[in-house]
């Protein structure tokens, strides 16, 4: 594994960059230190190696283009982890979701004519701020759909997009038993920028897995998200957003339920400050589903809540991002979690990240964060990661 590592970044360091190349080629490399202590678990201490390396047309050929990338994630100690249960050797110890693999990330043909882009095959998909479909781009192993997406702009300031879903390539890979979901899914999606009050997106998502069955589902829903100008320097920042869900297609269950989420606060050269308020809803104990989420983003970091909790889940967090001097970037989040049908306390999570950028290509960050429960159903939860990230 670590030999191909190597031979991609060989390869990519010897193709000329010259924009006359018939071939356009993308490297991407994220080295990444996850250190993480676990009540119940030995801790688990991964350092890893994410290679990409693609190759795409330089331009469209009459509308056509296309792009094929392979993918290596190469743990320097395998062992020392939990790579989600698919080495023995890291029986016991804590998981992080990034097991060694070689894959083909991404392969896809699109054609575009005038405003319409279709685009069929092995690709990344993000569908508004990644709560119900994203790529996991914080996993080293990203979450790709085979899929068929077309996606339209004739209409003013609105995108209408659809998507059928034919198989879920999740991070853990090919090896493990969830690695991937066949699927027959429908996911529609339209947004319009050209409200006074913002930027209002619908959207019906239609989910249907053979390999995992309790997540298909059927979730309808809207939001409103956009900014108010209060002085030169600061902003008053919002977004709104409700969906209803219930059981369908191959599900065995039968449930009805909702999602809310409410953001507020303010934004400005300096930093922004905004307070943050999500319900999970629950029906017959069974918590809403989001099987397609970039779900680090949501929930805190410490990677808790990746299913909702039988008895629903409600999330109060303030978060603050701060630019500090020499190009640095600090965020942090502070979370309240309990549940949602019963409203016990389950815990309470810190998140902090420092971020910064070394020239056009180079990106270094130091994350943290710390669960402490107050419900014994849940662990005490702590991670650290170290990560430089190359891209080309």
């Amino acid at each position: 594994m670590k030999r191909l590592t190597l031979c991609f970044l060989l390869l990519a360091g010897g193709v000329p960059a010259a924009t006359t190349d018939p071939v356009r080629v993308s490297l991407n490399a994220r080295l990444r230190y996850e250190g993480v202590q676990q009540t119940g678990l030995r801790d688990a201490t991964a350092l890893t190696l994410r290679t990409r390396l693609g190759l795409a047309p330089a331009a469209p050929w009459h509308g056509w283009t296309a792009l094929v990338e392979a993918e290596n994630v190469a743990p320097f100690d395998g062992d020392a982890y939990s790579q989600s249960g698919l080495n023995p050797g890291g029986a016991g110890r804590a998981v992080v979701a990034d097991p060694e693999t070689t894959e083909v990330n991404q392969a896809w043909l699109a054609f575009t004519h005038g405003p319409t882009t279709a685009t069929l095959g092995r690709q990344r998909l993000v569908l508004d701020n990644a709560r119900f479909v994203g790529d996991v781009g914080w996993r080293q192993n990203m979450q790709t759909f085979d899929a068929l997406v077309v996606q339209d702009k004739s209409l003013e300031k609105t995108t209408l997009t659809y998507a059928w879903l034919d198989r879920i390539n999740r991070v853990f890979g090919d090896r493990h038993t969830q690695g991937y979901w066949k699927s027959n899914s429908h996911l529609l999606n339209a947004s319009h920028t050209g409200l006074s009050v913002g930027t209002l997106t619908g959207y019906a998502y239609l989910l249907d897995f053979a390999g995992s069955p309790a997540n298909s589902c059927a979730t309808y829903g809207a939001s409103l998200a956009g900014t108010r100008k209060l002085t030169d320097r600061l902003k008053f920042a919002y977004r709104a957003e409700l969906a209803t869900q219930a059981d369908h297609g191959a599900s065995p269950l039968d449930y009805s339920t909702h999602y809310l989420g409410l953001e507020a606060g303010l934004a400005g050269q300096p930093g922004s400050l905004t307070l943050g308020h999500e319900v999970l809803g629950s029906d017959h104990n069974v918590g809403f589903k989001t099987p397609l989420a970039t779900l680090h983003a949501f929930n805190g970091w410490a990677d808790l809540f990746l299913s909702t909790p039988a008895a629903g889940l409600r999330d109060t967090y303030v978060r603050a991002t701060a630019a500090l001097p020499t190009r640095f970037a600090l965020t942090g989040f502070y979370h309240w979690y309990e549940t949602d049908a019963t409203g016990v306390r389950l815990g309470s999570e810190l998140n902090l990240q420092l971020t910064r950028k070394f020239g056009a290509r180079v990106t270094g960050l130091c994350k943290y964060a710390d669960f402490r429960r107050d419900s014994l159903t849940l662990p005490d939860v702590k991670k650290i990661w170290v990560q430089v990230e190359f891209a080309y």
